[in-house]
């Protein structure tokens, strides 16, 4: 293949390496030598660039030339956008030796000598009184909490188990049922209603995350605040799910 110079300043390449299995598309400068462009691939391959051996590959992955003249431009050779140009390390280097991040020496800190360090976030963060270190705002926190979850609990009393009820939930329609189960959870914390409703709009069997609070067929039970459910007389409707 005739060696030609071409005009374009850059050249879009995928460097390849026999140190690892993966690729990386870059561009370089037409301009540069190989040795110069050696230098540039170290931090790309890990290879160092006294042991690197070139080779050309086009962009249907055939082998063109090897790139062995130190002080020749890449341009001069037959490089275009999509080539490949693959690195062969003869250091002695294993493959993947560079890929195994387990082996890399980690530095590590107690957190008595983290503690003590003034330049770190957490540092930061005590003397600004931010994030958990916030007292009074954990404080004003734990207290709302423990607000929402007193009115639950009155909300809660008022719904005794077996009653029938109707369950307005925001942006649904109202669902029927009745009174299955009324406290805590341990799935996910304040105080809930566990309903069974009359048609298949729920959303388990009575049981979540393998804990069962109350009995019911699949996709007839659901858990909701108290808030949106209200105890009387709601007589069972015929929603026509059994003709769909």
């Amino acid at each position: 293949m005739e060696v030609t110079g071409l005009s374009a300043p850059t050249v879009t390449v995928f460097i390849s390496s026999s140190l690892n299995s993966f690729r990386s598309e870059k561009r370089y400068s037409r301009s540069l030598t190989i040795a110069e462009f050696k230098c540039k691939l170290e931090l790309v391959v890990g290879s160092p660039a006294s042991c690197m051996e070139l080779e050309l590959y086009g962009a249907d992955d055939k082998f063109y030339s090897k790139l062995d003249q130190e002080d020749a431009l890449l341009g001069s050779y037959p490089v275009d956008d999509g080539c490949r140009i693959h690195v062969i390390d003869h250091s002695g280097a294993r493959l993947g030796e560079y890929e195994d991040v387990s082996k890399v020496e980690k530095y590590q800190i107690s957190q008595e000598a983290y503690d003590q360090r003034q330049d770190s976030v957490r540092s930061f963060l005590k003397r600004s009184k931010l994030g958990r270190y916030n007292e009074e705002e954990r404080a004003q926190q734990e207290a709302e909490a423990s607000q929402r979850l007193n009115e639950e609990k009155t909300q809660a009393s008022a719904i005794p188990v077996g009653s029938r009820c109707e369950v307005r939930a925001p942006g649904q329609p109202p669902r029927r049922g009745t009174v299955m189960y009324v406290g805590l959870t341990d799935f996910k914390p304040g105080y809930w209603i566990g309903v069974r409703y009359d048609e298949p709009l729920g959303k388990n069997d009575g049981s979540v995350n393998g804990k069962r609070y109350f009995e019911c067929q699949a996709k007839y039970g659901a858990f909701v605040k108290p808030s949106v459910v209200t105890v009387g007389d709601f007589p069972e409707e015929d929603y026509g799910l059994d003709e769909m």
